[in-house]
Parts: C-alpha cells; sequence; structure tokens
C-alpha cells in the first residue's frame, strides 16, 4: 500500500491505495480509505498524524512544517586551524606558567585570542573584542573577556617574560638542527603613535626603514635557515644596529644551548671593525667559535679597491654570475659579480652624469648670456647661485665623489674624477662578504647570504598580515607585549607557511586562512527546542587545506539532523 494525493472540487485528498490484479491478471489499483483533506489543517489529516506522533512517542504537532530559526553564523575554520596549530606546537603549557602565579584571568586564553586576531583580522584590542563576536573560539569562553583582561594579560605576559620566552624556546628547539645552524638575523624599524613621554621610553624619533622621520622602536627577529623565528627583541628607535649584533646572539646562544655550532648571516648595516672583532670571540660551545656571513656595506666598498683590481678581468667577460675569493684581515672575502646587473648599474649612472652635464651646460649658458647683455626672462643667475643650484643636484643623485663642483672658485666649474667613476664602475653588480666559515664553498657563502631575503619577506608579513604597525600602545612594556604576540603569530604564519609548500599548495598562509574562514558554526532551533550546533559543509578544497595543514576537519559535538 502507498499513499496517493488526488484532486477533486478543487481539493486535494490523500488517500490510502494498494494495488492488486484483477481475474484477468491485470494489475489494478483500489481507494483502501479516504484519510482526508491536504489542504485542511485541524482535520482528519492532521488528526491522524498526531495520533501516529503519539504512537511513536514524539511530541504531537499539526500538518504544518517545522518552525525552523537560525542563529548568526560564526567563523569556525579559521581559528580551528590555528588553534590545533596551537596545541601541537605546545604553545598550551603557556598556560601551565601563568597558573602557578595564579591568575584569576585566564592568561594563556587571552594570549591565544590575540595572538589569532594577528592572523585573521588584525586589529585594536577593543577590536579583537569586536572581532570575537563573529568567530567560533574553540576552547575559550570569549563572553568572559573583556577589554581590561586583555591588557592585563599582556601585562602578566611581561612579568613572567623570562618564563615565557623559555617555554617558547623548548617548542622551537626540535625545530633547530644542533649540527649546523643557520641562523639570519636583521633589524626593522617599526613605527608607534602618541606623543606622551614615559619612563624607559622605547619609542624615540629615528630614520624608518621607509626613509621618513618617526616615532618608532626597533625590532631585532633571528631565523633559522628554513626562515623559523627563533629570538626577538625590542630596542629604543634610535639605536644604532650594528651594536645589537653580538648581545642578541648572546642570547640566543644561551636560550638554545643545543647547538653545537652557529653561522650568522647579517646585512650590510650590521657591519662594523668592531663587530668583526667581538664576534670573532664569542664562542657556541667549549673551543668551538661562532662563525658569520657579513656583507660589507656600499659606502666601505672604497677599502678594497686593490683586492677587487686583480679579478676585473676574470670578471669583466663573465656572462654569468661570477664568484671570487681573497683574503682581507686574517677573514675570508667572498665576491659575487652579476655582470647584467653591473651593466645596468653602469647605465644608469651614465645617464644621470649625462643629464647633469646637460643641466650645467644649461646654466654656464645662461651666465654666458647674461654676461653678453642677453635680457632674460627671470631672476638674474649669478655664479654663486649656479654652483649651489648644481651641487645640491649633483648631491641629489648621490654623484657628489664623481662630479667634483668647485665650491671655492669665483666662477661656476666642476669637473668629472675620472678616477672616482672607474671605482664605482669597478664595484657595480658587486656583492662583497665577510665571513671566518672554513668548510663552505664560495658559491654556498653567497647562496646562504641571499637566503637573508627571507627574513625581510618575514619583517614584511609582520608589518603587512600580521600588521605590527602602527603601534598604539603607550607604555613600554606594553609595546614589547605587542612585539611578543606578533612575534608568536609570526610563528604560526611560518609554521603554515612551510605545510603548504610541502604539500605542493599554492596558497599563502593569508589565503588558507580566508579560504578556511568560510567553514562555519551555524546554531539552528527547532519548534522553539534547543538550539542545535552544526559546521557547514566542507568544500574539497577546504579539505585539501586542512589536509596541507595537517589539522582535522572541524567537528562538533551534536550535528543538525535530518528534517
Amino acid at each position: 500500500m502507498f499513499l496517493k494525493v488526488t484532486s477533486s472540487g478543487g481539493h486535494r485528498y490523500v488517500r490510502l491505495v494498494e494495488s492488486f490484479r484483477n481475474e484477468d491478471g491485470q494489475p489494478r489499483q483500489r481507494t483502501v480509505a479516504t484519510l482526508g483533506r491536504l489542504d485542511e489543517e485541524g482535520g482528519p489529516l492532521d488528526s491522524l498524524l498526531n495520533g501516529l506522533l503519539r504512537v511513536k512517542g514524539r511530541p504531537a504537532g499539526t500538518a504544518q512544517a517545522h518552525q525552523v530559526r537560525f542563529e548568526s553564523a560564526l567563523a569556525l575554520g579559521d581559528v580551528w586551524a590555528l588553534d590545533a596549530l596551537w596545541r601541537e606546537l605546545g604553545f598550551n603549557a603557556l598556560g601551565a606558567v601563568f597558573r602557578r602565579a595564579r591568575y584569576t584571568t585566564a592568561v594563556e586564553h587571552a594570549i591565544r585570542v590575540m595572538v589569532f586576531n594577528r592572523l585573521c583580522d588584525a586589529d585594536s584590542k577593543l577590536g579583537t573584542l569586536r572581532w570575537l563576536q563573529a568567530v567560533s573560539m574553540p576552547g575559550v569562553d570569549t563572553d568572559k573577556l573583556t577589554h581590561q583582561q586583555l591588557l592585563r594579560s599582556m601585562d602578566a605576559l611581561m612579568d613572567h617574560q623570562d618564563a615565557v620566552d623559555e617555554c617558547v624556546a623548548q617548542l622551537l628547539r626540535p625545530l633547530i638542527d644542533e649540527d649546523l645552524s643557520v641562523v639570519f638575523y636583521d633589524l626593522t624599524t617599526i613605527r608607534a603613535e602618541g606623543h606622551s613621554l614615559q619612563d624607559g621610553d622605547v619609542r624615540h624619533f629615528g630614520m624608518s626603514k621607509e626613509g621618513v622621520i618617526a616615532r618608532q622602536f626597533m625590532l631585532g627577529v633571528v631565523q633559522t635557515a628554513d626562515g623559523m623565528p627563533i629570538f626577538h627583541e625590542v630596542f629604543d628607535g634610535n639605536t644604532a644596529e650594528a651594536p645589537t649584533l653580538e648581545p642578541t646572539l648572546k642570547k640566543v646562544l644561551a636560550r638554545y644551548p643545543q647547538i653545537r655550532r652557529l653561522v650568522v648571516v647579517a646585512d650590510r648595516g650590521l657591519l662594523s671593525l668592531d663587530n668583526i672583532e667581538s664576534l670573532s670571540k664569542l664562542h657556541v660551545t667549549g673551543e668551538r667559535a661562532l662563525e658569520f656571513i657579513l656583507a660589507i656595506p656600499g659606502r666601505r666598498y672604497g677599502e678594497f679597491v686593490n683586492l677587487l683590481e686583480p679579478m676585473r678581468q676574470r670578471m669583466a667577460h663573465a656572462s654569468e654570475e661570477a664568484v671570487e675569493e681573497a683574503q682581507w684581515q686574517g677573514h675570508r672575502l667572498v665576491v659575487a659579480h652579476n655582470p647584467q646587473r653591473a651593466a645596468e648599474q653602469s647605465q644608469e649612472r651614465l645617464a644621470k652624469i649625462h643629464a647633469l652635464q646637460y643641466r650645467a651646460d644649461q646654466l654656464a649658458g645662461k651666465l654666458d648670456a647674461q654676461d653678453a647683455g642677453v635680457v632674460q626672462r627671470g631672476r638674474k643667475l649669478s655664479d654663486s647661485g649656479a654652483k649651489a643650484r648644481f651641487f645640491h643636484e649633483v648631491s641629489d643623485a648621490h654623484l657628489a665623489r664623481i662630479i667634483k663642483v668647485d665650491l671655492k672658485s669665483d666662477l661656476f666649474t666642476y669637473q668629472i674624477d675620472e678616477s672616482a667613476l672607474a671605482r664605482a664602475q669597478l664595484m657595480d653588480g658587486k656583492l662583497m662578504l665577510i665571513t671566518n666559515v672554513k668548510d663552505m664553498a664560495p658559491l654556498e657563502v653567497i647562496r646562504r647570504y641571499k637566503s637573508l631575503a627571507d627574513i625581510e619577506r618575514g619583517f614584511r608579513v609582520l608589518k603587512s598580515d600580521i600588521e605590527i604597525a602602527p603601534v598604539f600602545h603607550r607604555l613600554p612594556e606594553r609595546i614589547k607585549a605587542h612585539a611578543s604576540i606578533c612575534f608568536m603569530a609570526l610563528i604560526l604564519y611560518r609554521v603554515m607557511r612551510q605545510r603548504l609548500k610541502l604539500a605542493g599548495s599554492e596558497l599563502s598562509p593569508e589565503a588558507a586562512l580566508a579560504q578556511l574562514r568560510r567553514i562555519q558554526r551555524h546554531t539552528v532551533c527547532i519548534d522553539n527546542g534547543a538550539p542545535i550546533p552544526g559546521v557547514s559543509t566542507i568544500q574539497p578544497s577546504q579539505a585539501q587545506t586542512l589536509a596541507a595543514l595537517n589539522v582535522n576537519k572541524p567537528t562538533l559535538d551534536h550535528q543538525i539532523s535530518l528534517l
């Protein structure tokens, strides 16, 4: 038997029908019972349905559709993945640090929230609370978090900085090669807002990396060859780069005592004779000296002319990058020459020189015309005015060492220093490195240094995706806590990047999080019953991303059953 809906007189009826065969064996149908009108509320059909529900032990209802109410959806996938990585790496061990201090606030939960916010939707601390209203944070009672609790958690982070640093170091130690650790060190400027003055203020006015004067502090970061950040430190905004290298490396060696050999790679701004001498005295373990690869700043290239001259002929005919080696003050001098880059630099310089010569001819022509009594529009030009104007243009073009303006002469005059031009051309396309590493081939030394660009990408991540700047905190300890939170976020970012790359995914960490953010937590109420949570359907691309990150699919204890 089966149910059949028929129409008659403008109404629809539900009938119970059975199939049978007549005497001739032909299939036929006959109505067993008419159950009622389908479009009639409260009629026989509804009574029958309610009776059947009672027999099944279910609440009686009506023939009407279920009343379904959907609550606001909350983003789940991105914070779910970050939470899984947070626990897998061991960051949840921070909770033990603060439990021992008997904090009433769940400090580790607050720190976790602030770290995740830097990666998902970086915002202020008040903005973080607004962000929490739109996400489903696993394992965190976000309703109890307040703005003051976030700030107090930052204070707790600094009050127990040594214990926190040791906890982070423990989870990073398995990621470091103990036999040969190549690390990269660099500093960047972080812009800070506000005009107040605080005791021990780290905010100072200085020249930023963007080339403008701004109130700022300095952030030093040490990363492994794989791009994993293992150490950070905040310095005053007016701190010179060079003096920070030695004390930073001492702290790194103290924090990671298992390292048996350390090679530090640093950029041009960190090289000085004092650095080289002091670094040569540092030891990793026992008699094993600290090794380094340091780039020579361009302003000091002139000191190496005599060493580069013998290489000129051999490098002049190179069609691809050529590498040479020499000795300088007891250390290896490794020189890489890029002929394409050298040609570009030479052409750019000559174009600037020709443009300045043309400009000089214009100034001289105007002076000569004035002396001849030719009336010209504009203000009268003097030789001293021409000298000053031309000198500023030469200085702006960074060619003062080649184009010599005679400022002592009564007349406007200049000359091209051919020897200085030849020296500049000699340096074109050159990368010069100082190292005390003895068992590394010159090409490998060059390759290691060029990997320093990865730490610069790390700074770009801090400033763009994690949005470490601008910093609106006033108190020095709050600024340092903010930097520590961003450092933890950078660790998670790098782990995601490594796993995505290893899995062959073309997604960046930020793109992966954006994709996973579309996995949502939904809550549904049916017929005024208890709220039922559920997770939106996970698309194949999202499943692939989760697999690449080695993270299980989001699940909840209760899923919405089919209606």
